[in-house]
C-alpha cells in the first residue's frame, strides 16, 4: 500500500507502526520480510526451548522479534483449553520503537544515528565507528552491534522504501494487519477505538504501550496493544529516556570545575602572599 508522503511532510507528521498484538498469529512472516528486504543476516535456527521462539529477543541482526508467551488463562470471552486446562498464546511482533526522545541520538559521537524527515531513527552503519554508547542507552534494549563488522544496527522502517511511497516491508507482509503502518497521529486514532473493542469482548487487561506523548521517552513511533502487562511481554513498564538527566549532571559538573579553579586560586594567591 502506497501513501502520501508529499501531504504527510508538508504537514509536518510523523509516520509509525501500530502493531495490534491480540491479531497477531504468530507466523514470523513480519521477521522474514524484514531480513529479506534489509539484507539482515541470519542469526541462527537454534532451539531455545521458549515455545516457538528462536530470535529470543532483538538485535543487531533481529529487527523484528515475534514473541510466543503461553499462558494457562483464558482470553476475554473465549473458550480455548487444552484438555481440562484453560490456554492462551500471546503473541507480539516487537521492533524498535523511534522514540521521541532517543537517547541513542544523545549518545552517538559521530552522528551515525539521525532523525529521519519521516520522525525515525535511522543507523549509518558505513558512519559508525562502534563505540557501542548507543546500545546501553536505548532504555528498551533494541539496539546491538554486529559481531562481523562490530557496529550498531537496528530497524530503520526500511526507510528506503519509505523514500519511494511504500510502507515497511513488515507491514506490507502481515497476513493479519497486526502490524499498521501511517500517519502516527491517526494510528493513535485507531488504536483507541480497537481497544474499546478488545475490552468489550471480554479482554479487560489489554492496554496500548508507548502511545501515549507524555511518557518517559515522550511516545513512540512504534506502540502496541498489549493483551497483559508490558512485563510479560519483555517490555519496561515505565521507560524512562536514559539522557534525561544529562543536562543537570554537565551543569553540576560545571559548578563544580569553577569551584575547584576557585580554590586552586585563592590557595596559589595566599602561597604567593
Amino acid at each position: 500500500m502506497a501513501f502520501d508522503l508529499d501531504e504527510r511532510l508538508d504537514e509536518g507528521r510523523r509516520v509509525g507502526f501500530f502493531t495490534d498484538t491480540s491479531i497477531c498469529i504468530g507466523c514470523k512472516a513480519c521477521e522474514v520480510a524484514c531480513k529479506e528486504w534489509n539484507h539482515v543476516p541470519d542469526d541462527g535456527l537454534n532451539f531455545t526451548g521458549w515455545s516457538y521462539d528462536n530470535t529470543v529477543k532483538l538485535s543487531a541482526d533481529t529487527w523484528r522479534h515475534v514473541a510466543f508467551v503461553e499462558q494457562r488463562k483464558p482470553l476475554g470471552h473465549q473458550e480455548p483449553g487444552v484438555g481440562d486446562l484453560d490456554f492462551r498464546w500471546l503473541m507480539a511482533s516487537d521492533v524498535c520503537k523511534h522514540c521521541t526522545h532517543a537517547a541513542c541520538l544523545d549518545v552517538c559521537p559521530t552522528g551515525s544515528l539521525f532523525r529521519t524527515e519521516f520522525g525515525t531513527v535511522v543507523v549509518q552503519e558505513d558512519v559508525c565507528n562502534g563505540c557501542g554508547y548507543c546500545v546501553p542507552a536505548c532504555p528498551f534494549g533494541v539496539i546491538g552491534k554486529r559481531e562481523t563488522s562490530g557496529t550498531a544496527a537496528k530497524c530503520t522502517m526500511c526507510y528506503d522504501r519509505l523514500g519511494a511511497g511504500e510502507e515497511p516491508a513488515c507491514a506490507k507482509t502481515c497476513p493479519t494487519d497486526s502490524i499498521q503502518f501511517g500517519d502516527l497521529d491517526e494510528l493513535r486514532e485507531r488504536a483507541e477505538r480497537r481497544l474499546e473493542q478488545v475490552r468489550a469482548a471480554g479482554a479487560a487487561s489489554a492496554r496500548l504501550y508507548g502511545h501515549d506523548p507524555d511518557d518517559g521517552v515522550g511516545g513512540t513511533g512504534a506502540f502496541f496493544l498489549l493483551l497483559d502487562e508490558p512485563e510479560v511481554y519483555g517490555l519496561p513498564p515505565d521507560p524512562v529516556v536514559t539522557t534525561r538527566d544529562l543536562p543537570s549532571m554537565w551543569r553540576h559538573v560545571g559548578v563544580a570545575a569553577v569551584a575547584l579553579l576557585a580554590g586552586l586560586a585563592a590557595t596559589a594567591w595566599r602561597r604567593k602572599r
